[in-house]
């Protein structure tokens, strides 16, 4: 198979899909690679790094998309790449597509097998392609919520952690997931006094076997969500249900009851954010203020480190690039149920349900369109 591998065009992305070891990997199973031109340049892997491995560097995105079977991607295609893409073609990279109907009507459109990296499943029920992702953004949306609180950024000038003699900042972090783990981590570790909030009672149990008495796990109600979020100094949303849009937990009216100068960062935005005021922002504007309230929405939070989330990232996906490579998609999915349920559009069909339900567009079953 010949894979091809473009560089990513979204706002201060510099992350690749594929990394030189990762590449030398497919090639000695006997498929061929194509990079374009300085596509992992930003992070320390140049044309050279990929040559050694056994790519061909190639010029342009449109030779990409135009000779490749699969494109490996880090985040969706913007609307001139999902232009590029063909009947067929495989399209294999993160999507997020329950808050994104031009993209689902573009890639349906093009008729090509868009297998998305977020809803790909492991015998644990967890999401394993995500999970590298959301371990980088949580621990990175302590340090974004550390930064806008200092009063040059709007915040109402609070050290995370305090001194001794000054309280700490009540960090609220809701959701109990991966996101929400490593953000516990971080906020810990920086002195900040924590409270978890989660629907699922045997998440709490395992925080709080986790971090004891250091942490205040609290179970998640509208009324737990209104008291700890009006009292809190930085809000972590990490909520997360797979394929679908995020709910949205803390309304404009809690918005109003927070202290001038509060954080909130939405790790969910890419499923649409879990604030009602949330919009999606880059890391070249990152935040923006409602109420007095600090808004940190960064839709690609680990794109700012691209070199450490590339990596962790090729880690989990190169087993299944080369379960597709070697296989073909539909063998491989009938193989795997795992990489069947990252499939969610196929020959012009959402084949999802929770981003069918989204969009209330019709869905198709993922194994209708796997069938010989």
């Amino acid at each position: 198979m010949l894979i091809g591998v473009p560089k990513e065009i979204k706002n201060f992305e510099y992350r690749v899909g594929l990394i030189p070891s990762s590449v030398r990997e497919i090639i000695a199973h006997g498929h061929q690679v194509i990079v374009q031109k300085s596509a992992g340049e930003k992070i320390g892997f140049d044309d050279h790094a990929y040559e050694q491995a056994g790519a061909r560097i190639v010029e342009s995105p449109e030779e990409i998309f135009k000779r490749a079977d699969m494109i490996i991607k880090v985040k969706e295609p913007q609307p001139n790449e999902c232009r590029m893409l063909r009947e067929n073609q495989v399209l294999f990279t993160y999507l997020h597509l329950a808050p994104d109907p031009k993209q689902v009507e573009m890639l349906q459109a093009s008729g090509c097998v868009a297998i998305a990296y977020e809803t790909v499943t492991n015998q644990r029920g967890g999401l394993p392609l995500l999970a590298p992702m959301s371990e980088v953004a949580g621990r990175m949306a302590i340090q974004a919520g550390a930064t806008s609180l200092e009063v040059k950024n709007g915040g109402s000038g609070m050290l995370l952690g305090g001194v001794p003699g000054v309280a700490p900042a009540k960090v609220v972090v809701l959701g109990g997931g991966v996101v929400g783990t490593n953000s516990v981590r971080v906020a810990m570790g920086m002195g900040a006094q924590v409270i978890v909030v989660d629907k699922s009672l045997e998440r709490l149990y395992h925080l709080d076997l986790q971090f004891g008495s250091k942490i205040i796990t609290i179970f998640s109600t509208i009324g737990a969500i209104e008291e700890y979020v009006a009292n809190a100094d930085l809000v972590i949303g990490a909520v997360l249900i797979p394929g679908a849009s995020a709910p949205r937990l803390v309304t404009k009216n809690m918005l109003q009851q927070m202290r001038p100068g509060s954080v909130l960062v939405d790790v969910s935005i890419d499923q649409g954010g879990c604030f009602e005021t949330s919009i999606a922002t880059t890391h070249e504007k990152p935040t923006y203020i409602v109420d007095g309230v600090v808004h940190y929405c960064v839709a690609n939070m680990p794109g700012a480190v691209p070199r450490t989330s590339t990596v962790a990232l090729n880690n989990a996906t190169l087993p299944f690039v080369l379960l597709l490579a070697n296989k073909g998609y539909r063998a491989a999915m009938r193989e795997n149920q795992h990489l069947l349920n990252g499939l969610n559009i196929c020959q012009g069909k959402i084949t999802y349900k929770a981003v069918a339900d989204a969009l209330h567009l019709p869905y198709t079953p993922a194994e209708q369109m796997i069938r010989e």
